[in-house]
């Protein structure tokens, strides 16, 4: 068991957003995934291997 030092208290109780978690909350609130994944799903390739049994 290793010993906590004063460092790692002080910075396990710092709650600050990155910029990047910033950015992926907004834009999961403004997209609807969704609608979006059903509009692109067509398009999307599935990932199946070899041949079909027949």
């Amino acid at each position: 068991m290793v010993q906590q030092t004063f460092t790692d208290m002080e910075y396990a109780n710092r709650n600050r957003t990155t910029k990047r978690e910033a950015f992926l909350d907004a834009m999961e609130s403004i997209i609807p995934w969704k609608e979006w994944m059903e509009l692109i799903a067509p398009f999307y390739v599935q990932k199946e291997r070899g041949r079909k049994l027949i």
